[in-house]
């Protein structure tokens, strides 16, 4: 059944589905252009807080007190996913530099599993890792929020356009 839906829709590249179809839907439903903006820069920001495993409840906590929409910031979410690690790191290093110490102890696999198995001794072992990613973080997402909003809000606007003029058209 090449045909059925399901399997086109997965021959889809992984950003298409996950990012442009779901913007795409919710023009196409009369979400305005400046909500999806926000929903992408708050979403973007949130999903890449230093701490593993907090993203997820981030992301539904802002998109509740915020009214954004669920579907996209869980889908920025998962995206965001590519460049926690890079962004982890500079987090990291951006909170040692705030602080004037020593570069923190990086070791993300050795953190992800004393994280999962000893949450204690990651605290214990990391703790202060973990405070300079957030302060590097917080540093960051006041640039980064509005930064992603105009950026995005111009290309969401041209294709709200678009889909009204296709509309208009049919």
């Amino acid at each position: 059944m090449s045909g059925s839906p399901s399997h086109a829709k997965s021959r889809h590249p992984f950003w298409r589905r996950w990012l442009i179809d779901p913007l795409v839907l919710q023009l196409t439903q009369g979400v305005s252009p400046e909500k999806i903006a926000l929903t992408l820069a708050v979403g973007s920001a949130t999903a890449l807080f230093p701490i593993l495993g907090t993203t997820t409840l981030l992301c539904i906590a802002a998109g509740i007190v915020l009214k954004l929409n669920q579907p996209i910031i869980q889908s920025i979410n998962i995206v965001c996913v590519f460049i926690w690690v890079p962004l982890l790191v500079a987090f990291v290093h951006l909170g040692d530099v705030l602080t004037h110490t020593a570069s923190s102890s990086l070791d993300v696999p050795a953190m992800m599993s004393a994280f999962r198995h000893h949450p204690a001794e990651f605290f214990r072992e990391f703790g202060v890792t973990a405070w300079h990613g957030i302060l590097g973080w917080a540093v960051v997402a006041p640039f980064w929020i509005p930064s992603i909003y105009f950026l995005t809000r111009g290309p969401l606007r041209a294709a709200a356009h678009r889909i009204k003029l296709r509309r208009e058209a049919a």
